[in-house]
């Protein structure tokens, strides 16, 4: 198997593992720890989208899906203090309101950067580098 199509696999699972465990903290969460409960949706958001920038560049440096990581889960963030009717409408849905959100608050951002580590984090430790990465400092594409 080339490393290209297990990196794809690895995300593929990993995504289906990270969505029902956010979705799992959203509806479950007053049996959580408040702190859980609070904050690792917004987390798990981040690293979901990590999982889905590795499934569709898996040769890329895994640093920079990270970081490309934490700047979309930071602009759907923004987004949510620009109120546009097209943008309201699609927060009117279940599925708007999951991928969009609703409410702007600062304390997301700390979140989204934890959890785009922790999507670096678990393909750093599950996979090789990426093909073609020259990194000398660190070989798994940081």
């Amino acid at each position: 198997m080339t490393p290209a199509r297990r990196a794809r696999l690895f995300a593929a699972a990993a995504a289906l593992v990270t969505v029902p465990l956010g979705l799992g903290s959203r509806c479950y969460g007053a049996a959580l720890p408040r702190f859980v409960a609070e904050y690792a949706g917004d987390a798990l958001y981040a690293t979901l989208v990590f999982f889905l920038l590795l499934f569709a560049a898996p040769r890329a440096p895994r640093a920079r899906l990270a970081a490309v990581a934490f700047g979309l889960s930071a602009l759907v963030e923004l987004s949510q203090a620009w109120h546009v009717a097209p943008l309201d409408a699609a927060r009117t849905t279940r599925l708007g309101r999951l991928v969009l959100g609703t409410t702007f608050v600062w304390s997301d951002f700390p979140c989204y950067a934890v959890g785009a580590a922790l999507g670096f984090g678990v393909a750093w430790l599950a996979l090789p580098a990426p093909v073609g990465n020259t990194s000398i400092s660190d070989p798994r594409g940081a």
